[in-house]
């Protein structure tokens, strides 16, 4: 078995996969997950198998297999529609919170702009979802990303991971050109800011250098981020994005 590489890029924060492992709070922060992309995808006349599920799952199967997280945050867009809950997104959705719970005690739903209609099936589970969600001991403050927080655990917060984004950098070879997912890690006035790739195989993610980011988060120095880029099991530390 092929292991996951481990990179650190701020003290007990490790980049496992298209994930982040804080391992001070023994917590695995993922999101953007879209379940259910395909079958509105497939309403859409676009024919695409659904198989990003099984792909979501043998990703942090690998994961589970290294550490052993208390708590799983799901860092927004766990589900794909916003106004309704197809039918593959209710199993899916249900698969998927089945899944953790045999491999973490907590599970923290972070709410995304996709979430407008999640309550129904967390309530079912019995899972907390939260607009944003904040570990006082290294004043980490977790939220997707959409839209900009105005709360006190943000102005107390020292470090800040979101997503909604689905960062991605791509690579050019004469007129070849091959995407892959990334972290960005970089200052915003005076916290440090992670924004973390989508758990997503059906889409490739937005090119960071060509696309502007849609997250208020972003706006501030995003040159001066540094790029982590994420490809099957190994990390890649491109430099800071306005170099590339």
């Amino acid at each position: 078995m092929v292991l996951m590489q481990h990179t650190e890029i701020l003290p007990g924060i490790e980049i496992i996969g298209l994930t982040l492992y804080l391992s001070e709070e023994n917590v695995l922060v993922f999101g953007d997950l879209h379940l259910g992309y395909e079958e509105e995808l497939n309403k859409g006349g676009f024919l695409v198998p659904r198989f990003q599920y099984d792909c979501i799952i043998e990703h942090l199967e690998k994961i589970f297999l290294e550490i052993h997280p208390e708590t799983a945050v799901i860092n927004g867009d766990l589900k794909h529609e916003f106004g309704t809950i197809s039918g593959q997104e209710w199993r899916e959705v249900m698969n998927f919170l089945d899944f953790l719970e045999k491999n973490v005690e907590n599970i923290i739903l972070v709410k995304g702009n996709h979430d407008t209609i999640l309550g129904p099936i967390a309530g079912k589970k019995g899972v907390e979802i939260a607009p944003h969600y904040f570990f006082n001991g290294g004043k980490i403050y977790i939220t997707h990303g959409h839209e900009m927080p105005k709360d006190e655990d943000f102005k107390n917060s020292k470090i800040m991971i979101i997503g909604h984004d689905h960062p991605a950098i791509a690579l050019r070879e004469d007129l070849r050109i091959e995407k892959i997912k990334c972290f960005l890690k970089g200052p915003r006035n005076n916290k440090v800011l992670i924004q973390i790739p989508s758990l997503n195989f059906i889409s490739e993610g937005f090119d960071i250098t060509q696309n502007r980011s849609l997250s208020p988060l972003m706006s501030q120095n995003s040159g001066n981020f540094e790029v982590f880029g994420v490809e099957d099991s190994k990390i890649f530390h491109f430099g800071r994005l306005k170099d590339l």
